[in-house]
Order: C-alpha cells, then sequence, then structure tokens
C-alpha cells in the first residue's frame, strides 16, 4: 500500500542518518532517538562488513578506519536496494573514482572493478566447458562459440592487475608496470576466481567472440590489434 511504502522510504531514510522515522516513539525522545542509534551502528555495521567481503583488497589499501567511513559514505550516497547484501556495491568502482579523499589514488577504482567483477564471477551460472576436440572439424568462418557465464575482460586505466595481485597473501612485491592492463577474470573448476593480465590481441578475440564473431572473424580481429 502507497502508507506502508512511505513508511520504509523514510525508515531507510533514518537508517541513513536521517529524522526518526514515524512510529519510533518512547516516554523520553531522547531516549527513543538513543535506541533508534543503536539499530542505526548495527545496521551500518552490517553493511560495513558486507562491503569488506566484497572488497577485500580496498579494505586493505586503504585500512580499516578508513574503510569504515568510506563505506558509511557510499551508504549514505548509494544504500542497497534489493535483501541480497552480496549485490550491494555494483556502483561502489564509480563511487570511489569521484570521492574527493582518494583523488591521490585514481587506481583505487580499477580495483574496486576487479573484486566487483570476481564477485559477479563466483556467482554466475555454471556452463560444461566446450571440448576442444569437437572443434577438429568445425569451419572457423561459421563457428560462433558462448563464452563461459563467469568470464569478463576489464579494459582498465592503471595496471591494477598488478595492484590487485600484490595485495594477495605471500605475492612478490615486484615493481608495478607503467602502462594500463587489461585484466581476464574467469572462475575455474574449483570456484576460485584468478585474475589474470592479458595482450590487447587476447581482449580483441575475447571481446569479438562474446559479440556473436564467427571464430575466424575473432581471430582476424586480434591480429589486427
Amino acid at each position: 500500500p502507497p502508507m506502508a511504502a512511505e513508511v520504509l522510504t523514510r525508515f531507510r531514510a533514518a537508517l541513513r542518518g536521517g529524522a526518526l522515522p514515524p512510529g519510533v516513539t518512547a516516554t523520553d525522545p531522547a531516549e527513543a532517538a538513543r535506541r533508534f542509534d543503536v539499530y542505526r551502528n548495527n545496521v551500518a555495521v552490517s553493511l560495513s562488513q558486507a562491503l569488506a567481503r566484497r572488497f577485500p583488497v580496498i579494505l586493505r589499501l586503504v585500512g580499516e578506519d578508513f574503510f569504515r567511513a568510506l563505506a558509511h559514505e557510499y551508504l549514505v550516497a548509494d544504500p542497497p536496494r534489493t535483501p541480497v547484501l552480496a549485490e550491494w556495491g555494483t556502483g561502489f568502482a564509480g563511487f570511489l573514482a569521484g570521492f574527493p579523499p582518494l583523488a591521490p589514488w585514481p587506481w583505487m577504482s580499477d580495483v574496486a572493478r576487479i573484486e566487483a567483477a570476481r564477485g559477479r564471477a563466483f556467482h554466475a551460472a555454471d556452463a560444461r566447458p566446450l571440448d576442444p576436440a569437437t572443434l577438429a572439424g568445425a569451419d572457423p568462418a561459421r563457428l560462433c562459440l558462448h563464452l563461459h557465464p563467469s568470464l569478463a575482460v576489464l579494459r582498465l586505466d592503471h595496471p591494477a592487475v598488478s595492484i590487485w595481485r600484490r595485495q594477495q597473501p605471500g605475492a612478490p612485491d615486484h615493481p608495478l608496470p607503467a602502462l594500463p592492463e587489461i585484466a581476464l577474470i574467469l572462475r575455474d573448476p574449483g570456484f576460485d576466481v584468478p585474475v589474470e593480465a592479458i595482450s590487447p590481441a587476447d581482449a580483441a578475440l575475447i571481446e569479438a567472440l562474446a559479440g556473436g564473431a564467427p571464430l575466424a572473424e575473432a581471430a582476424w580481429a586480434a591480429q589486427q590489434v
């Protein structure tokens, strides 16, 4: 009903720091506000933890205190719109790109893009890989392939694949490349989601196949890079 929808809207706004929603009362108004603050804080902590689970490398890069403040600002700007917390954070990379305190580290949003894509890949539908032997007699000029639902190619503005990999446990501290990287993200049979840097030619091949081009045409596109 419209009235219930309005109450829910005002309740959600109150959780993000607005005025107390209608119906929250106590003999002492200050006590009502205090009790609602406890609930508001619990919600904020839960959402911050959910965001940290989805973006663990961002958490490591900025530290726990900064991340909590960052999560609060993101909650105000882009609150969850579904009850599935794993889906919250779709716009996090874009938010980081425009967040003034992170302006000295513009590559942070690219790292968030990688982490968001890994989350999508982990939850993507399953599909049986094609046996390479079945391609032996196929005509490359007519052969169109369906890529695995978990696969993603990200053209990044910074060497964010190397930055992401340096934050993994036990990773060597190699110098970062100077040029932007292209990320390939694909869930493996064990449900791990590795991140690899690929060449522009490899990216062109995959993108052409994803666009429905036959194998021969996709291979030609890769050769033009």
